[in-house]
């Protein structure tokens, strides 16, 4: 199931035509505010031959780490602008010089793009995993980490670690734990790379205390409740917490982005 109806190539979105201007005094960054980074569309194709496609938002100068990002659930509204992410890509090049990888798995549209294929729970998706790390080691992105959003957060726990030389560490955003059997939760014992888990305090599936009872299986995993978030991080407050938090991890700097921006800015393309 797509999220929106499929996108042709000849439709698929440039992000050339983000038009940037600058204002006299500092601008407020909001939901639609994007800032400057090197943004460019590709597609990789999988062991199966389907064509994949995703952005790459790089900043202009050094990139201290890529965030290699797993949307949520395709039949349920998730796709690779799911909002934390495409915020993401909106900001954290300019803000932190962290790249955002995002893309649409297999059977999933946005104003990208559609991803070709069709959405088989997690199975089938082991292929577009496999693409994206490809990608990843082929372009040789610095200090690459997995970020699973819910259905994405049970690709990184099952195929995250047969790539364990290849990424640095996993943040889950509101890890369900649908999907995921105990012995591949157990394969994480056997790496070393840090696993992160942000939970929001009324999660709709699984709550801090049963995520830490759930994760108590891979004992190193730092679990990271948020008081008053939803599964869906609904809210500014809510975005600006987890990206604060996602920054801090990856950089290893305790970090409180800004909300505002001295220099050139766009608006948010929505239409073709």
């Amino acid at each position: 199931m797509s999220n929106t109806a499929d996108i042709t190539r000849e439709q698929e979105f440039d992000p050339a035509r983000y038009v940037f201007s600058t204002a006299a005094e500092p601008t407020p960054i909001k939901a639609r505010t994007v800032l400057p980074a090197r943004r460019e569309n590709f597609t990789v194709t999988t062991a199966d031959g389907k064509r994949l496609v995703g952005e790459l938002a790089l900043p202009e100068g050094e990139v201290k780490a890529t965030l290699v990002t797993f949307h949520p659930l395709p039949t349920h509204g998730g796709y690779m602008d799911s909002h934390v992410y495409k915020k993401a890509s909106f900001r954290l090049p300019a803000l932190s010089n962290i790249a955002v990888l995002r893309f649409n798995t297999r059977g999933t549209s946005s104003i990208r793009g559609t991803s070709e294929g069709v959405f088989d729970g997690g199975f089938a998706e082991k292929k577009d995993f496999d693409a994206i790390l490809k990608f990843v080691r082929e372009r040789a992105l610095p200090n690459p980490w997995l970020v699973g959003w819910s259905f994405g957060t049970e690709l990184v726990l099952k195929y995250g670690p047969e790539y364990a030389n290849e990424f640095t560490g996993a943040i889950l955003l509101s890890p369900p734990l649908h999907r995921v059997h105990p012995a591949e939760l157990d394969e994480w014992n056997k790496i070393s790379n840090p696993l992160y888990a942000l939970v929001p305090e009324h999660d709709d599936y699984l709550q801090p205390p049963a995520a830490r009872e759930r994760f108590a299986a891979v004992p190193r995993t730092q679990v990271l409740p948020f008081e008053g978030c939803k599964h869906l991080w609904v809210g500014e407050k809510s975005v600006q917490q987890v990206l604060n938090t996602i920054v801090s991890i990856v950089t290893g700097v305790p970090t409180e982005l800004p909300t505002e921006y001295n220099g050139a800015v766009a608006e948010e393309i929505t239409e073709l």
